[in-house]
């Protein structure tokens, strides 16, 4: 599978035990998306978990890493500048981890809430934030915003247009579109591409974001799968699934797909 690792590294989210990650590293050579600095606890710690977690990596034998941000009670459009100061904090000290971890990658959420927020000025709050947030950063670790909720892929599109770091990216999250929106993920897809630099893979019914095997569900990964392979821009994979067999699962089949790209 040669010509797979060298298009695309993939990933698989550090939902397990550790010795579990060890063991399907060791089968796969997957790295990993750690959840770690995603937790609030663990950024009020950060020295510690950095520690801790470095340990950790060394022991699962981890070579590639990507970082999932923190996202809960947190709004990057907000109107309120307390709120935002929080976020911004909060982003700050996850971006502190990725670079002294190393990692590739930064995942964010949307954090958008349809029937919540207020759309009025909506992308362009948001591309202040990430405009604010990435102006002293530098390439080492590319910066991508994950969609959770957003019934459509338009916010994400025109912030992204808006930010006006080239560097920034979009990470398409297919078990969520298949959950939260009315559109089918290909459209998600086939709408998102030109800004898609990271991709989150799992399967579900379309009515609970069970984190299942690729093979397992109604979402057509192989369809979606094929449409990304057409666009020449670089992208990384995450595998998001709860059990070690559906990691391995999909794994293999992601692998057969990106092959015969």
């Amino acid at each position: 599978m040669k010509q797979m690792r060298d298009m695309a590294k993939i990933y698989f989210s550090h939902l397990l035990p550790d010795e579990e990650m060890r063991d399907i590293i060791r089968k796969t050579g997957m790295g990993i998306e750690s959840i770690e600095f995603s937790v609030a606890d663990n950024l009020d710690q950060l020295q510690q978990t950095l520690i801790a977690y470095e340990k950790r990596l060394d022991y699962m034998e981890c070579r590639n890493l990507t970082l999932h941000g923190p996202f809960l009670d947190l709004n990057p459009m907000t109107f309120d500048r307390e709120i935002r100061q929080v976020t911004m904090r909060r982003y700050e000290q996850s971006y502190q981890a990725a670079k002294i971890l190393q990692a590739k990658k930064l995942v964010f959420h949307s954090c958008y809430i349809p029937q919540v927020y207020l759309n009025i000025g909506l992308e362009e709050r948001m591309a202040d934030f990430y405009d604010e947030f990435l102006q002293d950063k530098d390439d080492s670790v590319e910066i991508v915003m994950e969609n959770v909720l957003d019934p459509s892929p338009d916010v994400m599109k025109k912030a992204a247009n808006l930010i006006s770091n080239k560097g920034f990216g979009l990470c398409l999250d297919i078990g969520h579109a298949n959950c939260y929106s009315d559109l089918p993920p290909i459209k998600w897809a086939q709408e998102m591409i030109p800004f898609i630099k990271h991709v989150h893979l799992h399967n579900n019914n379309g009515k609970k974001d069970s984190h299942g095997s690729l093979n397992c569900g109604n979402i057509a990964a192989e369809q979606i799968l094929e449409c990304l392979m057409k666009d020449p821009g670089e992208k990384t994979y995450t595998i998001e699934c709860n059990s070690a067999q559906e990691v391995v699962e999909s794994w293999e089949l992601c692998c057969n797909i990106l092959d015969r790209g």
